[in-house]
C-alpha cells in the first residue's frame, strides 16, 4: 500500500488549564526529517514526541507544530510583576522629562512588556500527557491522509503500467515483420551494387544486423521490471526509493528501444514508453 509524503492534519482539545492544539504539516523529502514546534514548558519532552512521529512517519519533510492557549482564571486573571511595573514607570518619567515632546505611553504597551503579566505555574506531567495523546490522534489523521493520496497514486501507476504492456506487445507482435523488412531491404541493397556475394557469408551479415535491431531482451526486460512495480505496490512498508530506481531502469530500456528502431513506428513506441515512465516518475517523487 503506497502512502504519499504530503499532508496535513490539525487537532485540538480542552484541557482544564487551557486548549492544546497539533498541527503536522508535511512534504516530499528524500529523507525522513521531523521538526517540532513547541512551548518552552514542554520541550524537555520533545524527544519523546520525535520518537512518537518517527515510529508512525517513513520519510518527508515533517513539521510539527503544538501550541497551547491558557484558560483565563479570574482569580488570577492578571498578577503583574509590580516591582517591573514600577521601574519601567520611572524610566518612562525619566525620559518624559528630558523629551517632553514625546507622546504618553499606552498602557497596554507596558502589559506587553517581557515579564509584566507574571503567568502561573502549571504542572506539565498531565499536559504532556494529553499532548501525547492528541499527537497520536493527529498522525493517525495525516497517515490517513497520506494513503488516500496513496491510494491515488497507486492507481495512476498501474495505469500506466497497463498502457506499457499494450505498448511492449504492440512492438513485439511486429517484430518479424520488422526483421523480414529489414533483411528484404539489406538484400535489395546488395543486389544494386551488382557484385557477386557468398551466399554464407551473406547469411551471416543479415543475421548481425537482425541482432543488433532485435529487442526482445529489452522488452523482456520491461516485462520484469514492471512485475517488480506491481509487486512494490502491494507492499506495506516504504516502497518511494526502489519505484524511483525502477523508473531508471525502464527509461533505460526505453532509450535502447529507440536506439535499436528499424522503423518509424518503433520509435514512436520508444517516445511513448518514455512519456508514461515521465508521467509515473513525477508521481513517485511524492511517495514515501
Amino acid at each position: 500500500m503506497l502512502h504519499s509524503m504530503t499532508g496535513f492534519a490539525r487537532e485540538s482539545v480542552e484541557t482544564g488549564i487551557g486548549t492544546l492544539t497539533w498541527e503536522i504539516r508535511a512534504v516530499n523529502h528524500r529523507y525522513l526529517d521531523v521538526q517540532f514546534k513547541i512551548p518552552e514548558d514542554l520541550r524537555p519532552k520533545e524527544q519523546f514526541f520525535r520518537q512518537q512521529a518517527s515510529a508512525v512517519l517513513g520519510r518527508g519533510k515533517v513539521e510539527c507544530s503544538l501550541y497551547f492557549r491558557r484558560a483565563v482564571h479570574q482569580e488570577n486573571e492578571m498578577q503583574l510583576d509590580k516591582g517591573l511595573v514600577e521601574l519601567i514607570g520611572h524610566r518612562i518619567s525619566e525620559l518624559t522629562a528630558k523629551l517632553p515632546n514625546v507622546a504618553a505611553v499606552n498602557p497596554i504597551e507596558i502589559l506587553r512588556w517581557p515579564g509584566v503579566v507574571l503567568q502561573t505555574e502549571i504542572d506539565t506531567e498531565p499536559l504532556f500527557e494529553q499532548a501525547t495523546e492528541l499527537l497520536h490522534k493527529a498522525l493517525g489523521a495525516i497517515e490517513t491522509m497520506r494513503a488516500s493520496e496513496g491510494d491515488r497514486i497507486a492507481e495512476m501507476l498501474e495505469s500506466r503500467c497497463g498502457d506499457i504492456d499494450v505498448i511492449s506487445a504492440a512492438v513485439q507482435k511486429r517484430m518479424p515483420e520488422v526483421l523480414a523488412a529489414t533483411r528484404s531491404k539489406q538484400k535489395e541493397r546488395i543486389e544494386k551494387l551488382d557484385v557477386e556475394a557468398d551466399p554464407a557469408r551473406l547469411e551471416v551479415e543479415l543475421a548481425l544486423v537482425a541482432q543488433k535491431i532485435d529487442v526482445d531482451e529489452e522488452l523482456d526486460r520491461l516485462k520484469s521490471h514492471l512485475v517488480e512495480i506491481r509487486q512494490a505496490l502491494n507492499q506495506d512498508k516504504p516502497v518511494g526509493r526502489r519505484l524511483d530506481f525502477l523508473m531508471q531502469e525502464l527509461n533505460r530500456e526505453a532509450n535502447t528501444l529507440g536506439s535499436k528502431s528499424a522503423d518509424a513506428e518503433t520509435t514512436k513506441a520508444a517516445v511513448d514508453l518514455k512519456v508514461l515512465i515521465e508521467q509515473m516518475r513525477e508521481q513517485i517523487q511524492n511517495v514515501e
